[in-house]
């Protein structure tokens, strides 16, 4: 076995993650735990600035509810939020994160993160919900209050290491392990009560970037399904892992279209000036009331412009151009005022990428695009699995006391059905459009939680030794089978002992796109292809024991590509065990094309134990009118 030095680290909470979920957690365990004599830990893949779904930026808060000003109300939001996921949503959950965020938005601010402001002093609102932000260092406020709170309360964190698996004391999670990304170490974490937030996944399925752009993703691309796969491993029930995220952008590099429909109040059209959201307007009948709702479900937006992509009537164009002129227009009296507001409007045009996709300015600098003056190619990207933004999946929690109903609460927020094992953020499911200031809020409260947790349950679960070395020898397999073996062939990438992990890679990003509603198949899909999939993943599942690394980096890519597989499998089966179409625009089964209200307005929830799953279907409870 290659030779790893073991390096042991005890706590009392343990963080795995080191994203918006994983600072606010961090920041709020430490407060409580410092009052209590415990000690907090927090543990990363990668550099806590620049970690996670935030790292290069963003352009806007996408939730702040306002309760202060009494525009908006938490149950305005729960409404919200349960209209764009067609019904299925945790309304508790909700409800939670929307009394709290807007005290998370509040701390940003005070770290420092420049929130637009108008000539009242009050916030730019780009919609009901979001803010408008100079957010290119969002996340690297956001991390320094964390590790501050950390290293000046008794805690402590590690950066660069990649956890792998939970280590589990019966029904009881124990703590977790991993390996540093830069030295030959393997970390053992033991602890009482353990966090998952280690973000949702990209690449399951096969990119529209090819070439070059291979990595290019709307979502990081080093997110690689961490929580769903160490939650599963642990027991954990899983839900609604169906829903995948597929969002509309800027084709080809990602950026953002939330400021260009909110703020600049553009239209999208298709290459022939039709508009769609209009011309198709009574397709919306077909959903029942969710297509009656304001504002229209994002998935059903999608699956507008993508059947006038099906009639052969794309691209899909972004008139910004036409935006930007009716803007300006206003002032055109005023030749001087008109100059003015023209550049202005430019300058927001070009930040609102620069603040959070820089490849799409890049890419308008490279292709000649003056938003002013020409139109913009939008698309749907490839799907994504994310808890936090317009999609749901995750694990299954504990919701708050005072507002779960029975059925949804056993004793601590935010935990999972693993005694001891914490969600937030991209871990959690069924509590969409948490965005980055909900996901903050939410380990805000999960890491509250989890000091309550350890003070009603304050014995250090027992670590086996026995698990942990066969832990070990799992972890480092794939570094054994390139030392054992690679000697075989002239080329590393071709060996017929092992597979490198972007081969690896490929393979289930093909399958995925072709057989369970990729962009290839135009998001569609029914039994047999389902099917098929399940068939080529258990294939897959074998050959996974053959994946080499050749270094550190190759190891991590080995883990990272395993969680994306049991990333996969979840969600074929959860869209298998559903049997009609309730997201549009998301996915489609054409076995089963329609919204079915009487039988499938339920979570379907999933858990695998000892290599046998188990599908079953959970009532929606509502707690708002």
């Amino acid at each position: 076995m290659a030779n790893f030095e073991t390096v042991e680290v005890t706590t009392d909470i343990l963080i795995c993650g080191g994203g918006m979920a994983a600072c606010g957690a961090a920041v709020e365990a430490t407060y409580w735990a410092n009052k209590n004599g415990l000690k907090v830990t927090l543990v990363d893949k990668a550099a806590m600035d620049r970690s996670g779904a935030v790292a290069m930026g963003l352009s806007a808060i996408n939730h702040y509810v306002d309760i202060n000003s009494g525009n908006n109300t938490c149950e305005d939001y729960v409404r919200y939020v349960r209209n764009d996921l067609m019904g299925i949503t945790r309304e508790d959950l909700v409800y939670d994160i929307a009394r709290h965020v807007d005290s998370s938005v509040h701390l940003f601010e005070k770290w420092g993160l420049p929130i637009w402001l108008d000539a009242e002093g009050k916030y730019v609102h780009e919609g009901r919900w979001q803010l408008m932000i100079n957010g290119e260092s969002y996340k690297v406020v956001v991390a320094e209050a964390a590790k501050n709170a950390l290293t000046t309360q008794g805690g402590e964190y590690f950066e660069r290491v990649f956890i792998t698996n939970p280590i589990m004391d019966g029904g009881r999670i124990a703590g977790a392990v991993g390996f540093s990304t830069r030295e030959d170490k393997f970390y053992v974490f033991k602890a009482k009560a353990v966090l998952a937030a280690m973000g949702g996944a990209v690449h399951v399925f096969k990119p529209r970037s090819a070439g070059e752009g291979l990595g290019r993703a709307w979502y990081p691309p080093w997110n690689s399904g961490s929580s769903l796969y160490f939650t599963l491993i642990a027991g954990a029930e899983q839900t609604c892992q169906e829903v995948r995220f597929i969002p509309v952008r800027f084709k080809d590099a990602y950026g953002p279209v939330g400021a260009w429909f909110l703020l600049f109040k553009s239209r999208a059209t298709n290459a022939f000036g039709g508009e769609y959201m209009v011309e198709r307007k009574s397709e919306l009948d077909n959903w029942g009331s969710y297509g009656k709702v304001k504002p229209i479900p994002a998935n059903l937006r999608n699956y507008m412009g993508m059947l006038d992509e099906f009639e052969g009537k794309g691209p899909i164009y972004m008139r910004t151009e036409e935006a930007i002129q009716k803007i300006a227009n206003e002032l055109k009296d005023d030749p001087k005022a008109y100059k003015k507001k023209m550049k202005e409007l430019e300058a927001e045009a070009w930040e609102d990428f620069l603040d959070m996709t820089i490849s799409q300015a890049i890419l308008w600098a490279g292709t000649n695009v003056q938003p002013e003056e020409k139109s913009s190619e939008i698309a749907a990207a490839e799907p994504y699995f994310i808890g936090s933004h317009s999609g749901a999946s995750g694990a299954w929690v504990s919701g708050p006391k005072d507002l779960a109903p029975p059925e949804y609460f056993w004793g601590y927020e935010y935990m999972s059905t693993v005694k001891g094992l914490f969600c937030a953020g991209d871990a959690s499911g069924a509590s969409s459009h948490k965005f980055s200031s909900g996901s903050h809020a939410e380990g805000r409260a999960a890491g509250k939680s989890m000091v309550r947790f350890v003070l009603d349950n304050n014995t250090l679960p027992n670590v086996d030794a026995a698990q942990v070395a066969a832990l070990k020898e799992k972890v480092l397999k794939p570094l054994d089978l390139f030392a054992a073996h690679g000697a075989y062939s002239s080329d590393p990438d071709i060996n017929p002992e092992f597979m490198k992990p972007k081969m690896f890679m490929f393979r289930l990003q093909k399958l995925m796109d072709e057989y369970a509603a990729g962009v290839t198949a135009g998001f569609k899909t029914n039994k047999p292809k389902l099917d098929r999939a399940l068939e080529l993943l258990g294939w897959l599942k074998e050959d996974s024991e053959k994946l080499a690394a050749q270094d550190l980096h190759e190891l991590m890519r080995c883990h990272e590509n395993i969680q994306r597989m049991y990333q996969a499998e979840v969600h074929v089966r959860t869209m298998l065990f559903r049997e009609e179409t309730r997201w549009p625009g998301y996915y489609f089964r054409n076995d089963f094309p329609k919204i079915d209200e009487a039988n499938w307005k339920v979570f379907v929830n999933a858990t695998y134990k000892n290599g046998e799953w188990e599908m079953k279907k959970v009532p929606v409870l509502s707690i708002v009118d």
